[in-house]
């Protein structure tokens, strides 16, 4: 029998579609809830052990109470032992720490755990000097972390390769956070906290965020000139998130949300920092809209990364005809031929987007590359 821990944050990217920039903190988490957010946290989980229910007969599950992962664990069949009862209505850090030690008392062979950069920071204090693997699903605002799947099917992927026998090699994966409250001001101040054990497996794992090159900024005016002279007056343009397209802003002299999505029309400014909402009530207003993203250096995302704003109602809203990539040739580099990512939340979704697609690399230059 494979014994399971099993851990969901359940606040884990709550602020994200409502253009919060994270969910740490009861006073983030209870203004996403009043701004209409939605917790996805079990949902992201959800789609990960839905991979290993055929063989639920050979997997028995240790969790903590209620949201944090019995109710998941016992509504999909699963044998399920409840480690941690002491759960309050409003769960904390401590939730998490302390659950993760109750799972290695009861000598689990690996943790899975949904969240983002700071779930998979107090996993790492909790485990201290403990060789557990891991293997993280990601569902926060903030993923630098590489102890994460790529996205929620790739962990239960994984993990199904794992419990049916594969053979498993582990490395070591970065932990990472950043400061929110930097954050929201457009400064990323990144810490590397240590490292967790994860399977060795890139097809399945992140890779970590890279933080910039200062060499390509020529090539990021090059792309952003080309944008700027390819933009018609009729279109509404949504751009963000990250440097590369806080270039074309900067370009035209308009104040960015260097960590969040602005909407632009006639080379003016038409909303700052929008959530989710905001981006769906500007759908029904404006007929022709383009959508103008960018991947994340090493990890490769082009959705679901930074960009919670762009739900799956906005991507099929907006349509994939109608959304422009850009990115310097060395972010595609980066990416050692492995394809772009999407990790919208809607699996079909996902792979509705999978294939070649064309890259805005400079001034009128493109490249084909493989969503995947």
């Amino acid at each position: 029998m494979f014994r399971l821990g099993l851990i969901i944050n359940p606040v884990a990217g709550i602020g994200g579609r409502v253009a919060l920039k994270g969910s740490d903190g009861e006073d983030i988490q209870q203004l996403a809830l009043e701004r209409g957010a939605i917790p996805l946290a079990e949902t992201r989980m959800q789609q990960a052990l839905q991979m290993l229910v055929e063989h639920k007969n050979k997997i028995h599950i240790f969790t903590a109470a209620k949201n944090m992962g019995e109710n998941l664990s016992k509504n999909l069949g699963f044998e399920t032992t409840v480690v941690n009862e002491n759960i309050g209505e409003h769960t904390r850090a401590n939730d998490t720490e302390q659950t993760v030690k109750c799972c290695i008392e009861q000598g689990v062979d690996l943790l899975l755990f949904a969240g983002g950069d700071g779930t998979a920071r107090n996993v790492f204090h909790a485990l201290k000097n403990s060789i557990l693997p891991v293997i993280g699903v990601p569902a926060g605002c903030k993923i630098h972390s590489s102890v994460y799947a790529v996205t929620p099917t790739h962990a239960g992927e994984l993990l199904r390769l794992i419990v049916k026998g594969r053979a498993l090699t582990l490395t070591e994966a970065s932990v990472m956070d950043i400061d929110e409250d930097e954050f929201r001001h457009d400064r990323v101040k990144a810490k590397l906290h240590g490292y967790l054990n994860v399977p060795a497996e890139n097809q399945f794992m992140q890779n970590m965020k890279e933080g910039g090159i200062a060499h390509e900024e020529i090539t990021l005016q090059d792309i952003a000139a080309f944008i700027i002279e390819t933009m018609d007056e009729e279109s509404l343009y949504l751009i963000g998130s990250g440097t590369t397209p806080k270039a074309i802003l900067d370009a035209l002299q308009i104040p960015a949300t260097l960590l969040g999505l602005d909407a632009i029309k006639n080379q003016q400014l038409i909303a700052a920092d929008v959530n989710e909402q905001q981006i769906l009530n500007l759908l029904k207003t404006h007929k022709k809209v383009r959508l103008i993203i960018t991947i994340m250096g090493g990890q490769g995302h082009v959705f679901g990364r930074g960009n919670q704003q762009l739900s799956p109602d906005v991507i099929k809203q907006i349509g994939m005809q109608n959304v422009v990539i850009i990115s310097t040739p060395e972010k595609i580099h980066s990416l050692n031929g492995l394809p772009m990512r999407v990790d919208t939340g809607d699996e079909e979704l996902n792979k509705s987007l999978y294939g070649m697609v064309p890259v805005v690399t400079g001034y009128d230059e493109k490249m084909l590359y493989r969503i995947g």
